[in-house]
């Protein structure tokens, strides 16, 4: 997908960038907010919020403008039943094409649908080539609670440290924390050192365009992020740093001397301490997340809860005493708090 092809010796790096600006383009139009991400060689990773409240309060008009953004050619059918919206086909036509759109616009499965498909024909086109791009289908996972919502950013946004592909944040290149760093530079009158050489790093020119002129979203803020039942989230950007950067110098040593990077960690536990998981798990779960969970991930409270909902909603399960898969993991994890 992207990085050095090793038949061709072509590299594809700026693919990346054509990914980070379509994620942004589609989180411009959709319901759906972004709030972690990491664009690697061969496969990238997403964490999204599906704003419902957003998606009730538009009107038929803001979603006609928002579908027909991403479909064009809708336009032309949408115009041809509105002038004709006196006709009642016309009308019922109408309001269920608006109904589906509505739907679509809060639905993660069509969102990743437009991405999926842009990246893969512009991709397509510059190999001069035809037929499918990706190996499968995208695999999604729902984060239930404010402690697998905070891992899986950390883990997501650690990517290309956990790789050996960067050694900082700053240098963590196609990432949302490195993002973050660069909106924080840009809003700061007295800059550091490091601050002033995120700010010309070539890679990060697509992060340095004026968001709004383009027609792109920018990332959800951390202030402004739902902890689920929780509420809001407890952290703030500069615990939340604070704590990425104490990690990535504990996935420094932690292959030689694992015990020193858990020191690190219990010496600053900082947002750890805030929302209750142990340095201990904290790194497991940073360098392994997807291996713990299936189709969700959270506290073992919130696993039960996540059944008993699917349960009252008329899910039938093949056994429907079964253990719910990842409650091991959640004890260990994030702790006993049936």
């Amino acid at each position: 997908m992207c990085g050095d092809d090793p038949v061709s010796g072509k590299n594809f790096d700026h693919r990346k960038r054509w990914l980070v600006l379509r994620i942004k383009e589609l989180a411009a139009n959709f319901a759906i907010d972004v709030c972690a991400y990491a664009v690697m060689s061969n496969h990238y990773h997403l964490v999204l919020y599906v704003d419902q409240e957003q998606l009730a309060k538009w009107s038929d008009e803001d979603v006609i403008k928002r579908w027909t953004a991403l479909f064009p050619n809708n336009a032309k059918l949408m115009e041809t039943l509105y002038l004709n919206r006196k006709s009642k086909a016309a009308h019922k036509q109408l309001q269920a094409r608006l109904r589906e759109w509505r739907m679509r616009l809060g639905d993660i499965s069509w969102f990743m649908r437009c991405l999926n498909e842009s990246l893969a024909r512009s991709a397509n086109r510059e190999d001069e080539c035809t037929g499918r791009f990706w190996e499968g289908r995208f695999k999604s996972q729902a984060l239930l609670d404010e402690k697998a919502l905070v891992t899986c950013m950390a883990y997501v946004d650690l990517n290309p440290v956990r790789a050996g592909i960067s050694n900082s944040l700053e240098n963590s290149d196609f990432t949302s924390i490195q993002e973050r760093l660069i909106v924080e530079a840009k809003d700061m009158e007295n800059r550091s050192h490091r601050q002033d050489r995120l700010l010309t790093r070539r890679v990060a020119n697509h992060l340095l365009e004026k968001q709004a002129a383009s027609g792109r979203s920018e990332l959800l803020k951390l202030n402004e992020m739902s902890g689920c039942a929780a509420g809001k989230l407890r952290i703030t950007h500069h615990s939340y740093v604070e704590v990425l950067t104490i990690t990535v110098k504990a996935l420094a040593v932690v292959r030689f001397d694992i015990q020193k990077a858990r020191r690190l960690l219990r010496e600053r536990p900082g947002v750890l301490a805030e929302i209750g998981i142990g340095p201990e798990p904290w790194l497991d779960a940073i360098r392994s997340f997807n291996r713990y969970y299936a189709q969700a991930a959270g506290s073992e409270a919130s696993l039960i809860n996540l059944r008993q909902y699917r349960v009252k909603m008329g899910e039938k399960f093949k056994h429907p005493d079964k253990w719910i898969r990842g409650r091991p993991p959640a004890r260990y994890l994030f702790g006993n708090d049936c």
